[in-house]
Protein backbone atom coordinates (compact mmCIF):
# COMPACT_ATOMS: atom_id res chain seq x y z
CA UNK A 1 0.00 0.00 0.00
CA UNK A 2 1.10 3.69 -0.32
CA UNK A 3 2.28 5.14 2.90
CA UNK A 4 3.14 3.85 5.85
CA UNK A 5 0.22 0.90 6.89
CA UNK A 6 -1.16 1.40 10.67
CA UNK A 7 -0.59 -2.50 10.19
CA UNK A 8 2.99 -1.16 11.18
CA UNK A 9 2.18 -0.84 15.11
CA UNK A 10 0.01 -4.14 15.36
CA UNK A 11 2.92 -6.40 14.11
CA UNK A 12 5.54 -4.33 16.11
CA UNK A 13 3.36 -5.11 19.27
CA UNK A 14 4.02 -8.97 18.87
CA UNK A 15 7.84 -8.61 17.32
CA UNK A 16 9.92 -9.92 19.58
CA UNK A 17 10.38 -7.51 22.55
CA UNK A 18 14.06 -5.58 21.09
CA UNK A 19 12.23 -4.63 17.62
CA UNK A 20 9.03 -3.09 19.44
CA UNK A 21 10.06 0.00 18.43
CA UNK A 22 9.67 -0.26 15.17
CA UNK A 23 6.33 1.11 15.16
CA UNK A 24 4.85 3.67 12.30
CA UNK A 25 5.55 6.63 14.16
CA UNK A 26 9.48 5.57 14.06
CA UNK A 27 9.03 5.26 10.51
CA UNK A 28 6.86 8.63 10.30
CA UNK A 29 9.39 10.30 12.22
CA UNK A 30 12.40 9.48 9.56
CA UNK A 31 10.28 10.70 6.60
CA UNK A 32 9.62 14.09 8.19
CA UNK A 33 13.37 14.39 8.86
CA UNK A 34 15.18 12.73 6.45
CA UNK A 35 12.58 12.71 3.31
CA UNK A 36 11.14 10.50 0.99
CA UNK A 37 7.54 8.85 0.42
CA UNK A 38 6.90 5.46 1.76
CA UNK A 39 5.30 2.52 1.05
CA UNK A 40 4.45 -0.97 2.91
CA UNK A 41 4.47 -4.16 2.05
CA UNK A 42 2.70 -6.30 4.40
CA UNK A 43 1.93 -9.82 4.85
CA UNK A 44 -0.94 -11.35 6.95
CA UNK A 45 -2.43 -14.97 6.92
CA UNK A 46 -6.38 -14.93 7.37
CA UNK A 47 -6.49 -11.62 7.98
CA UNK A 48 -3.73 -11.70 10.96
CA UNK A 49 -0.82 -9.34 10.01
CA UNK A 50 2.56 -11.06 10.10
CA UNK A 51 5.04 -8.98 8.55
CA UNK A 52 5.08 -4.96 7.89
CA UNK A 53 8.10 -4.14 5.54
CA UNK A 54 8.16 -0.03 4.62
CA UNK A 55 9.92 0.87 2.02
CA UNK A 56 11.51 4.18 0.18
CA UNK A 57 12.88 4.81 -3.00
CA UNK A 58 16.52 5.13 -3.21
CA UNK A 59 18.41 6.77 -6.30
CA UNK A 60 16.82 7.33 -9.39
CA UNK A 61 13.76 5.93 -10.09
CA UNK A 62 14.27 3.21 -13.19
CA UNK A 63 17.20 1.38 -11.11
CA UNK A 64 14.18 -0.20 -8.83
CA UNK A 65 16.45 0.51 -5.57
CA UNK A 66 14.86 0.82 -2.19
CA UNK A 67 16.14 0.97 1.87
CA UNK A 68 14.21 0.44 4.77
CA UNK A 69 13.53 4.00 5.96
CA UNK A 70 14.60 4.51 9.45
CA UNK A 71 17.11 6.39 11.97
CA UNK A 72 20.89 4.36 12.23
CA UNK A 73 20.62 4.19 15.91
CA UNK A 74 19.91 1.58 17.05
CA UNK A 75 19.24 -0.37 13.85
CA UNK A 76 17.36 -0.54 10.79
CA UNK A 77 15.02 -3.78 10.47
CA UNK A 78 11.22 -3.90 10.16
CA UNK A 79 8.88 -5.30 12.87
CA UNK A 80 7.88 -9.68 12.02
CA UNK A 81 5.37 -11.64 14.28
CA UNK A 82 7.59 -13.50 16.43
CA UNK A 83 6.96 -17.34 14.93
CA UNK A 84 6.41 -16.56 11.33
CA UNK A 85 6.38 -19.05 9.13
CA UNK A 86 8.60 -19.20 6.23
CA UNK A 87 5.89 -19.11 3.71
CA UNK A 88 5.13 -15.64 5.06
CA UNK A 89 8.68 -14.77 4.05
CA UNK A 90 8.36 -16.56 0.67
CA UNK A 91 5.20 -13.74 0.02
CA UNK A 92 7.12 -10.85 1.30
CA UNK A 93 9.73 -11.60 -1.23
CA UNK A 94 7.35 -12.31 -3.86
CA UNK A 95 5.91 -9.11 -3.40
CA UNK A 96 8.96 -7.39 -3.16
CA UNK A 97 10.84 -8.60 -6.05
CA UNK A 98 7.44 -6.93 -7.76
CA UNK A 99 8.32 -3.85 -6.55
CA UNK A 100 11.62 -3.22 -6.81
CA UNK A 101 14.68 -4.74 -8.03
CA UNK A 102 16.70 -4.71 -4.70
CA UNK A 103 16.49 -3.52 -1.11
CA UNK A 104 19.13 -2.07 0.98
CA UNK A 105 18.38 -3.67 5.05
CA UNK A 106 20.71 -2.14 7.39
CA UNK A 107 22.90 -1.42 9.36
CA UNK A 108 21.32 -4.13 11.20
CA UNK A 109 23.00 -6.39 13.41
CA UNK A 110 23.93 -10.09 12.79
CA UNK A 111 21.03 -12.23 14.03
CA UNK A 112 18.46 -9.95 13.86
CA UNK A 113 15.33 -11.97 13.57
CA UNK A 114 13.55 -9.82 10.75
CA UNK A 115 16.98 -10.33 8.96
CA UNK A 116 17.66 -13.94 9.39
CA UNK A 117 14.05 -14.90 8.63
CA UNK A 118 13.42 -12.73 5.28
CA UNK A 119 17.55 -13.87 4.48
CA UNK A 120 16.97 -18.14 4.77
CA UNK A 121 14.17 -17.97 2.43
CA UNK A 122 16.06 -15.48 0.15
CA UNK A 123 18.91 -17.55 -0.82
CA UNK A 124 16.34 -20.29 -0.84
CA UNK A 125 14.74 -19.09 -3.53
CA UNK A 126 17.27 -17.61 -5.75
CA UNK A 127 18.12 -13.44 -4.55
CA UNK A 128 21.70 -12.39 -4.27
CA UNK A 129 22.51 -10.89 -1.01
CA UNK A 130 25.56 -8.40 -0.82
CA UNK A 131 26.73 -7.54 2.50
CA UNK A 132 29.68 -5.30 3.67
CA UNK A 133 30.64 -4.89 7.45
CA UNK A 134 29.94 -1.56 9.06
CA UNK A 135 31.35 -2.11 12.78
CA UNK A 136 31.11 -4.17 15.85
CA UNK A 137 28.33 -3.54 18.79
CA UNK A 138 29.03 -3.57 22.19
CA UNK A 139 27.03 -4.85 25.27
CA UNK A 140 27.13 -4.51 28.94
CA UNK A 141 25.26 -6.90 31.09
CA UNK A 142 24.23 -4.90 34.07
CA UNK A 143 22.46 -8.00 36.04
CA UNK A 144 26.25 -9.56 36.29
CA UNK A 145 27.03 -9.88 40.13
CA UNK A 146 30.11 -8.19 40.22
CA UNK A 147 28.60 -4.84 38.38
CA UNK A 148 29.85 -2.27 38.85
CA UNK A 149 32.96 -2.84 40.60
CA UNK A 150 33.11 -1.40 44.63
CA UNK A 151 36.11 0.29 43.74
CA UNK A 152 34.51 2.11 40.96
CA UNK A 153 31.57 3.35 42.81
CA UNK A 154 34.30 4.81 45.55
CA UNK A 155 35.93 6.55 42.82
CA UNK A 156 32.82 7.78 41.05
CA UNK A 157 31.83 8.94 45.12
CA UNK A 158 35.28 10.75 44.80
CA UNK A 159 34.66 12.48 41.69
CA UNK A 160 31.37 13.52 42.97
CA UNK A 161 32.89 15.56 45.44
CA UNK A 162 35.19 17.50 43.15
CA UNK A 163 32.43 18.33 40.46
CA UNK A 164 30.10 19.65 43.45
CA UNK A 165 33.18 22.37 43.43
CA UNK A 166 31.61 23.61 40.34
CA UNK A 167 28.12 24.24 41.50
CA UNK A 168 25.19 22.46 42.61
CA UNK A 169 24.33 18.99 41.55
CA UNK A 170 20.93 17.95 40.22
CA UNK A 171 20.58 14.76 38.77
CA UNK A 172 17.23 14.18 36.56
CA UNK A 173 15.43 11.64 34.82
CA UNK A 174 12.44 11.99 31.98
CA UNK A 175 11.16 11.98 29.07
CA UNK A 176 13.54 13.99 26.97
CA UNK A 177 13.87 18.10 26.43
CA UNK A 178 15.73 17.98 22.72
CA UNK A 179 16.45 21.74 23.39
CA UNK A 180 18.48 20.87 26.88
CA UNK A 181 20.19 18.04 25.44
CA UNK A 182 20.59 20.12 22.05
CA UNK A 183 22.56 22.58 24.05
CA UNK A 184 24.78 20.30 25.71
CA UNK A 185 26.18 19.09 22.04
CA UNK A 186 26.61 22.26 20.99
CA UNK A 187 29.05 22.82 23.60
CA UNK A 188 30.80 19.08 23.21
CA UNK A 189 33.35 17.70 21.62
CA UNK A 190 31.25 16.99 18.38
CA UNK A 191 30.58 20.44 17.61
CA UNK A 192 34.38 21.29 18.33
CA UNK A 193 35.88 18.48 16.12
CA UNK A 194 33.11 17.60 13.82
CA UNK A 195 30.88 19.32 11.00
CA UNK A 196 27.96 18.69 13.62
CA UNK A 197 26.29 16.37 11.29
CA UNK A 198 26.80 13.47 13.60
CA UNK A 199 24.71 15.55 16.67
CA UNK A 200 21.58 13.27 17.74
CA UNK A 201 19.44 16.38 18.96
CA UNK A 202 20.36 19.43 17.35
CA UNK A 203 18.95 21.44 14.17
CA UNK A 204 22.05 20.65 11.97
CA UNK A 205 22.03 17.11 13.15
CA UNK A 206 19.30 14.47 13.72
CA UNK A 207 17.60 16.60 16.10
CA UNK A 208 14.19 16.70 13.48
CA UNK A 209 14.29 12.91 13.80
CA UNK A 210 13.56 12.73 17.46
CA UNK A 211 11.46 15.65 17.79
CA UNK A 212 8.98 13.82 15.17
CA UNK A 213 8.93 10.59 16.90
CA UNK A 214 7.99 11.89 20.63
CA UNK A 215 4.92 12.09 18.39
CA UNK A 216 3.69 8.36 18.81
CA UNK A 217 3.15 8.41 22.84
CA UNK A 218 4.21 4.79 22.62
CA UNK A 219 7.44 5.80 21.64
CA UNK A 220 7.88 8.69 23.96
CA UNK A 221 6.82 6.13 26.81
CA UNK A 222 10.59 4.13 25.90
CA UNK A 223 12.81 6.78 25.48
CA UNK A 224 14.81 7.96 28.68
CA UNK A 225 16.82 11.16 29.58
CA UNK A 226 19.29 11.44 32.07
CA UNK A 227 20.50 15.26 33.16
CA UNK A 228 23.01 16.36 35.18
CA UNK A 229 22.66 19.69 35.82
CA UNK A 230 25.46 22.23 37.73
CA UNK A 231 23.45 25.39 39.23
CA UNK A 232 20.61 24.60 37.47
CA UNK A 233 22.59 24.64 33.82
CA UNK A 234 22.25 20.84 31.58
CA UNK A 235 26.15 19.77 31.74
CA UNK A 236 26.09 16.05 30.51
CA UNK A 237 23.27 14.05 29.42
CA UNK A 238 22.66 10.40 28.21
CA UNK A 239 19.26 9.12 26.22
CA UNK A 240 18.15 5.65 25.60
CA UNK A 241 15.50 3.91 24.29
CA UNK A 242 13.91 1.11 26.73
CA UNK A 243 12.33 -1.98 25.51
CA UNK A 244 11.46 -4.50 27.69
CA UNK A 245 15.07 -5.90 29.51
CA UNK A 246 17.06 -3.54 26.84
CA UNK A 247 18.15 -0.55 26.95
CA UNK A 248 19.36 1.01 23.66
CA UNK A 249 22.15 3.51 24.83
CA UNK A 250 21.08 6.12 21.80
CA UNK A 251 23.78 9.00 22.61
CA UNK A 252 25.72 10.83 25.44
CA UNK A 253 27.63 13.87 25.94
CA UNK A 254 29.15 16.55 27.95
CA UNK A 255 29.96 20.05 28.75
CA UNK A 256 34.07 20.06 28.29
CA UNK A 257 34.35 22.80 31.10
CA UNK A 258 33.98 20.18 33.74
CA UNK A 259 35.64 17.37 31.88
CA UNK A 260 38.35 16.84 34.04
CA UNK A 261 35.71 15.03 36.72
CA UNK A 262 33.76 12.89 34.18
CA UNK A 263 30.69 14.19 34.41
CA UNK A 264 29.40 12.16 31.66
CA UNK A 265 31.08 9.05 33.23
CA UNK A 266 29.24 9.80 36.36
CA UNK A 267 25.83 10.34 34.94
CA UNK A 268 26.23 7.31 32.96
CA UNK A 269 26.87 4.89 35.97
CA UNK A 270 23.88 6.29 38.10
CA UNK A 271 21.78 6.30 34.46
CA UNK A 272 22.77 2.52 34.58
CA UNK A 273 21.99 1.72 38.47
CA UNK A 274 19.01 3.31 37.98
CA UNK A 275 17.89 1.17 35.00
CA UNK A 276 19.09 -2.11 36.26
CA UNK A 277 16.16 -1.39 39.49
CA UNK A 278 13.90 -0.51 37.03
CA UNK A 279 13.97 -4.17 35.26
CA UNK A 280 16.83 -4.03 31.86
CA UNK A 281 19.29 -6.16 32.27
CA UNK A 282 21.38 -5.42 29.18
CA UNK A 283 23.08 -2.49 27.79
CA UNK A 284 23.45 -2.24 23.98
CA UNK A 285 25.64 0.48 23.09
CA UNK A 286 25.77 0.00 19.65
CA UNK A 287 28.77 0.40 16.96
CA UNK A 288 32.23 1.20 18.17
CA UNK A 289 34.23 1.98 20.81
CA UNK A 290 36.43 5.13 21.98
CA UNK A 291 37.23 3.22 25.19
CA UNK A 292 35.20 4.38 27.77
CA UNK A 293 32.56 1.10 26.92
CA UNK A 294 35.25 -1.50 27.41
CA UNK A 295 36.04 0.51 30.54
CA UNK A 296 32.64 0.10 31.97
CA UNK A 297 32.45 -3.55 31.37
CA UNK A 298 31.26 -3.90 27.66
CA UNK A 299 32.20 -6.60 25.40
CA UNK A 300 32.01 -7.30 21.98
CA UNK A 301 28.68 -8.44 20.03
CA UNK A 302 27.30 -8.86 17.11
CA UNK A 303 28.56 -7.33 13.97
CA UNK A 304 26.90 -4.64 12.49
CA UNK A 305 26.19 -4.89 8.56
CA UNK A 306 24.76 -3.06 5.37
CA UNK A 307 22.55 -5.89 3.30
CA UNK A 308 21.71 -5.73 -0.45
CA UNK A 309 18.86 -8.09 -1.47
CA UNK A 310 18.80 -8.27 -5.18
CA UNK A 311 15.56 -10.31 -6.68
CA UNK A 312 16.58 -13.39 -8.68
CA UNK A 313 17.27 -12.65 -12.61
CA UNK A 314 19.52 -10.49 -14.53
CA UNK A 315 19.89 -8.32 -11.84
CA UNK A 316 21.14 -11.07 -9.24
CA UNK A 317 23.55 -12.38 -11.73
CA UNK A 318 25.36 -8.35 -12.13
CA UNK A 319 25.42 -8.38 -8.42
CA UNK A 320 27.35 -11.25 -7.96
CA UNK A 321 30.01 -9.60 -9.78
CA UNK A 322 29.93 -6.68 -7.37
CA UNK A 323 30.05 -8.53 -4.36
CA UNK A 324 33.42 -7.97 -3.28
CA UNK A 325 33.36 -4.19 -4.30
CA UNK A 326 30.41 -3.51 -2.07
CA UNK A 327 32.48 -5.68 1.12
CA UNK A 328 35.87 -3.59 0.62
CA UNK A 329 33.50 -0.67 1.09
CA UNK A 330 32.86 -1.66 4.50
CA UNK A 331 35.00 -1.39 7.47
CA UNK A 332 37.28 -4.33 8.41
CA UNK A 333 36.35 -6.81 11.25
CA UNK A 334 37.02 -4.52 14.60
CA UNK A 335 36.37 -1.40 12.31
CA UNK A 336 34.25 1.07 13.79
CA UNK A 337 30.97 3.35 11.57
Amino acid sequence: MHGLADTLDAVAEQAPESHRFLRRGWYAAALQAYGGAARTLVVDVAGVPLAALPLVARGPRWLGLAEIPGCYWPFRSFPVVDGASPAAADALLGALARQVRALRVGPIYDGDPALDWLQARALATGWTLLDRQVADSFLLDIAAEDWPRGSTLRKNRHLEKHLAGAGALAWEWGPPDIDALADIERRSWIADRTDGHDAKFTADGHGAFWEAALHDPVLAGMFSAAVLRIDGRPMAFSFDLITGARCYAIANSYDPAVAKQSPGKLLQYRNLLRAREQGVTLVDWGAGDSGYKQTMGATKGPAIRDWIFVRPGVEALAARLLRGAWRRSGQAAGGQA
